[in-house]
């Protein structure tokens, strides 16, 4: 007769009880992940602006009924800080799934993954704080990794893709710059959540009403949307407690987990095998982050 070893057990106890700490970054890791996944799946029937607009709908709705059972207020007296880093934010998430739809789905996860990166290097060349050895080296990592990643994309016709998938990482350190700002203020996550669902998603309807419009709906591609908007709201709520939870620097380095989770989904689903300097360019990024979150 099969068991079910003791750590699984206990792993399996403290997701019921709330209790994961830390952990909570691999839940979110893997969700984020399967985001990337509908993201995919998705680019079939909407484009990425279209994408940002459901999953900005579907987080701004499942934010604002949580509000609202806990009563808690939205006044803020911080609405510049909070446009910054949405219209930063906005720009990032659309380039994101733009690389998504075009891209290899680890390939666009990692280049997004940049962020910690650049902003290693907002910090030393606009806030000029002093560049370490252990920060220079996070660059040079950084930087090859980059290179390496970009080589067989820049070969090919997914060029542009690749391009703007990496400028969707150096516009999220930008908004995550900003999110500090709006913590020093004194601004909940929550907050930040909500308002950036807002703007995000008014920016895209406005967007899409303009320029695109609306492709139809059916029962083909609305589970996509929802599946889409419920595993980014997870995700978000999930990182959100493990930052709460656990040690800052365990929770950061787990969130690389999105990067193993995206290539493992990639294999699966359409057979993603990418080559050798693609796996070591991703692990320099990787690495490069995991230095970075050291400072």
């Amino acid at each position: 007769m099969l068991t079910t070893p003791p750590a699984a057990t206990s792993l399996w106890h403290r997701l019921r009880q709330g209790q994961l700490g830390a952990g909570w970054m691999i839940v979110a890791s893997l969700l984020f992940a399967l985001m990337g996944l509908f993201v995919k799946l998705g680019s079939a029937h909407f484009s990425a602006i279209e994408l940002v607009f459901y999953r900005t709908f579907v987080g701004m709705l499942g934010i604002a009924g949580v509000v609202l059972v806990r009563r808690q207020s939205l006044a803020t007296a911080h609405i510049v800080p909070h446009l910054k880093r949405s219209l930063f934010g906005y720009a990032a998430l659309s380039l994101y799934f733009y690389a998504i739809t075009e891209l290899p789905l680890a390939t666009a996860v990692t280049l997004n993954y940049t962020s910690p990166l650049f902003l290693a290097g907002i910090s030393v060349f606009w806030l000029k704080e002093k560049l370490s050895g252990r920060l220079g080296l996070s660059l040079l990592l950084g930087f090859v990794g980059v290179v390496l990643l970009l080589k067989p994309t820049l070969a090919k016709d997914a060029w542009l893709a690749g391009v703007l998938g990496l400028v969707s990482g150096f516009l999220a350190s930008i908004a995550y710059q900003h999110v500090r700002e709006l913590g020093r203020l004194g601004e909940p996550e929550w907050r930040v959540v909500f308002y950036f669902t807002v703007i995000a998603n008014g920016l895209g309807g406005v967007w899409l009403a303009v320029a695109q419009g609306f492709r139809p709906l059916d029962m083909e591609n609305i589970p996509l949307l929802i599946g889409l908007g419920a595993t980014a709201t997870l995700a978000q709520l999930a990182m959100t407690r493990a930052y709460q939870e656990g040690r800052k620097l365990v929770v950061a380095n787990l969130a690389y987990l999105t990067v193993v989770f995206s290539s493992a989904i990639g294999v699966v689903m359409w057979g993603d095998i990418l080559p050798p300097e693609s796996y070591v360019a991703m692990g320099l990024i990787v690495a490069s982050g995991m230095i970075a979150s050291r400072r």
